[in-house]
């Protein structure tokens, strides 16, 4: 070995035994740091959140050395993928007229929510989840779930996102699935002061934050585990979205905040008369990376 590297024996056992350098120290500990953050998000977590959750906790680091320490590591976020999607029409309803046309934003909550369905497979069947998301803070404002796709699905959900919300003008933006269409869930929109909105037929852009939501619960969730039955897999879709989803995970599009802190950032800010976090801008398109810098070419460790 030392003829190799050229160097006298007593210099290569010398090096052996010298002290790690102080940088390389910094880069244990950082990366120890790197570890748990990426442990407690679940796997999820890219160089973005992550380096968000060390400034949050106080470190100060740059981005491009948390990437490096990753892919030196291994360390990789997930990926979103396109998702599959479940709308069956009516063709003898009536649709609302699509208020939103692909604007997904909205200055404060309670003014645009976006709703849709989609499935968890399990060996047993599949379980249906129905969500209502308060497009300003992309919280999922109500949900719920069934082993079938009947209106009562969607009105469950609708029913959550009234009770906790409480809004008086809310758009409530949707496909023009038959749930959606049918009199029954017209008939609680109009009783609630909602306005109903879809979009045009077989378009996922037209409800691209709902899309994108599901793309998440998809990578994040239903490709890295599997439920015997819809049982079993109720409560861990139900632990994901409020005790992970809601309160924890950021967002970019937040300001990498998590639906919740970024809801109550803005209610602090708006009584103190201060600088309130900017809301949300148009969505990415369904299927696309999120976030600032994740454009192709991109090592897949900086995703997520």
């Amino acid at each position: 070995m030392c003829r190799v590297l050229r160097v006298s024996l007593s210099g290569y056992y010398a090096w052996r035994k010298r002290p790690a350098s102080a940088r390389a120290r910094a880069d244990g500990q950082l990366l120890r740091q790197i570890r748990t953050i990426y442990e407690t998000s679940r796997g999820t977590y890219g160089v973005p959140r992550i380096h968000a959750e060390l400034q949050a906790n106080g470190v100060a680091v740059g981005r491009k050395r948390v990437a490096r320490l990753m892919r030196a590591a291994g360390i990789v976020g997930v990926s979103r993928r396109r998702f599959v999607a479940t709308t069956v029409r009516d063709r003898d309803a009536r649709p609302a007229p699509d208020l939103v046309q692909r604007e997904f934003a909205a200055a404060g909550p309670n003014r645009l929510w976006v709703a849709d369905i989609t499935y968890i497979p399990t060996w047993a069947g599949f379980l249906f989840l129905a969500i209502v998301l308060d497009v300003f803070s992309r919280k999922v404002v109500g949900w719920a779930m069934a082993v079938h796709l009947r209106t009562e699905l969607v009105l469950e959900a609708l029913e959550m996102a009234l009770l906790r919300r409480r809004p008086k003008d809310v758009v409530h933006h949707s496909d023009q699935g038959t749930q959606y269409t049918s009199i029954a869930f017209g008939l609680r929109c109009r009783a609630a002061g909602v306005r109903p909105s879809m979009g045009s037929v077989g378009d996922a852009f037209d409800n691209a934050m709902a899309e994108s939501f599901f793309a998440t619960l998809e990578c994040e969730l239903l490709d890295r585990q599997r439920f015997r039955t819809p049982v079993e897999a109720a409560p861990v879709v139900f632990e994901w979205i409020e005790g992970w989803y809601n309160s924890q995970r950021r967002h970019s599009a937040l300001g990498y905040l998590s639906p919740n802190d970024f809801e109550r950032r803005r209610a602090e800010d708006g009584k103190s008369g201060g600088s309130a976090p900017a809301p949300p801008g148009l969505i990415e398109r369904r299927g696309d990376q999120e976030g600032p810098g994740l454009e192709s070419g991109k090592s897949s460790t900086e995703t997520g």
